[in-house]
C-alpha cells in the first residue's frame, strides 16, 4: 500500500466505467475466480498468493471468512446484557450493522479486486439465487446485507490511493502533489501532509514525543481499556477509536513508533509539524509514512487524552504538550469535534477548487456516481468515513459549479 508518483492525464469517461466495470484487468491471469457462490458461501475462505485474504471490522479486528464473523458478531450484542446495556432492539440494530459492515468489508477488499468483480459482474436476481442456494447457517438479514453492498456499489467510486480507477486515486488525501499545496502559510506534498502535521503544536519537538512513548510504554493499559470497553455508552460510538487504540498501544507498537522516529535521523530539537512541511527537498515522507507514523502517533496522542480520566498523569502531560486539541493559528479545535472535521472541507476548497488539474478530475465524475471511501472498515476519529464522504461529494458539486 505505498505511495508512488502518478502524473495524471484526464482520462474519457468511458474509459473509467471501463475501468469500474473490469476491475480485474490488473490482477495475473493465473489467479483463480471466486465464483458468486463462493463469495456467498459463509464458510469460504479467500485464497491469494497462498494466504487467506482477510477483512475486517473496526480495521483491527480480522476474519478469515464470514463463518468466523458471525460468532463475533453474537459476543458484541452479548456483552452489555446487564443493567444500564442494551434492550433487544439495540442489539438487532447493532448485529445487523455489525453484519452489513463485514459483509462490505468482505466484498471491498483493500488486496483483492476479485470479490467485488464477483458481486458486480451478476445481477441482483443471480445474487438471490446464489443465496438461496447457500447452507450454511447464518444469520437474520445476511442476504438483504449482500443485495444492499451490491446496490451501494453499484454506483460508487472508492477513493484511494490504490484504486484501480485513476480518478479514484486522484481524490486521495495520498496523492502526491508535485508543485506542492500551500495551506495556511506552509508548502506540503499532499492534503495528506496537513492533514496529520496540523495535529501537533507548532512548539512539539521530537524530544518531547520521544519523553511521552516512554510514559505510554511503562503503563500498563489493560485496566484502562477495559473501563472502555465495559461501557457500551462510551464503547459503541467509539468502538474504531478504541480499538485503534488496543493495537497501538501495545507495547511493540510503541517501540515501532520509537524506532520510526530514530530510523529518519531527526534531531531532538525538531518541531513535528515543521518536518512534515516541504523544506529544501520535497516528499521527505510518504503519504503512507504520514498516515501510519506521524498520522497514527498523533492520534494515540489525543485518543488517550481524550478517553483518560481528569487526573490521570499521563493525561496532564499530555495536555501540558497541547496534545489536548488542534491548534492552527488562533483557533483551538477539539480533536474530536465538527469544526476540526470541517477543516477538511476547507483544504479541499484549495486542492478541488483553485488548482486547476485536481478540479477538472473530481468535476468530471457524473453526479450519478457517489464518491465514497472504504478500507476494511476502517473509520476515523477525527474525520469519521460518513462526515469525510459526505465532504468528497460536497466538493465535487462545489467544482462543477465552477
Amino acid at each position: 500500500m505505498t505511495e508512488r508518483s502518478r502524473k495524471f492525464e484526464a482520462v474519457p469517461w468511458l474509459m473509467l466505467c471501463a475501468t469500474l466495470t473490469v476491475l480485474s484487468v490488473s490482477l495475473p491471469l493465473c489467479a483463480e475466480v471466486v465464483s458468486l457462490q463462493a463469495l456467498v458461501t459463509p464458510s469460504t475462505t479467500i485464497v491469494k498468493e497462498g494466504r487467506p485474504l482477510k477483512f475486517a471490522l473496526y480495521s483491527f479486528v480480522e476474519f478469515k471468512s464470514l463463518a468466523e464473523l458471525f460468532p463475533y458478531i453474537e459476543s458484541q450484542t452479548g456483552r452489555w446484557n446487564v443493567a444500564g446495556g442494551l434492550d433487544d432492539g439495540q442489539r438487532r440494530q447493532l448485529a445487523g450493522e455489525l453484519l452489513r459492515r463485514g459483509i462490505e468489508s468482505r466484498v471491498i477488499s483493500m488486496e483483492d479486486e476479485r470479490p467485488l468483480e464477483a458481486l458486480l459482474t451478476h445481477t441482483s436476481e443471480e445474487l438471490r439465487q446464489a443465496l438461496a442456494r447457500v447452507n450454511d447457517p447464518v444469520p437474520p438479514g445476511y442476504g438483504e446485507a449482500f443485495l444492499a453492498v451490491r446496490e451501494k456499489w453499484k454506483h460508487s467510486l472508492n477513493c484511494w490511493s490504490a484504486s484501480p480507477s485513476i480518478p479514484g486515486r486522484v481524490l486521495s488525501n495520498w496523492y502526491p502533489i508535485e508543485e506542492g499545496i500551500e495551506l495556511y502559510g506552509a508548502t506540503y506534498d499532499s492534503t495528506e501532509h496537513f492533514w496529520q502535521a496540523v495535529k501537533y503544536h507548532p512548539d512539539v519537538t521530537l524530544a518531547d514525543l520521544t519523553e511521552l512513548l516512554g510514559m505510554l510504554t511503562q503503563k500498563d493499559w489493560g485496566p484502562w481499556l477495559a473501563r472502555l470497553d465495559s461501557d457500551p455508552k462510551i464503547y459503541l460510538p467509539n468502538a474504531y477509536a478504541v480499538e485503534f487504540l488496543r493495537h497501538n498501544l501495545a507495547r511493540a507498537r510503541l517501540q515501532w513508533f520509537r524506532d520510526e522516529l530514530a530510523r529518519h535521523a531527526l534531531s531532538a530539537n525538531d518541531h513535528a509539524r515543521v518536518v512534515q512541511q516541504r523544506g529544501a527537498a520535497s516528499f521527505r515522507f510518504s503519504a503512507f509514512e504520514e498516515k501510519v507514523l506521524w498520522g497514527d502517533l498523533a492520534d494515540v496522542l489525543h485518543l488517550v487524552y481524550t478517553f483518560s480520566l481528569p487526573d490521570d498523569p499521563i493525561r496532564k502531560a499530555l495536555g501540558a504538550r497541547r496534545f489536548d486539541a488542534v491548534y492552527l493559528g488562533e483557533r483551538r479545535m477539539g480533536f474530536i469535534s465538527e469544526e476540526f472535521r470541517s477543516l477538511m472541507l476547507e483544504i479541499w476548497r484549495v486542492k478541488y477548487l483553485t488548482i486547476a488539474r485536481f478540479r477538472e478530475v473530481i468535476s468530471s465524475i457524473p453526479m450519478e456516481i457517489r464518491l465514497s471511501h472504504f478500507l476494511n472498515d476502517g473509520d476515523s476519529p477525527d474525520i469519521p468515513i460518513p462526515a469525510y464522504v459526505g465532504y468528497l461529494n460536497q466538493i465535487r458539486e462545489l467544482a462543477r459549479a465552477r
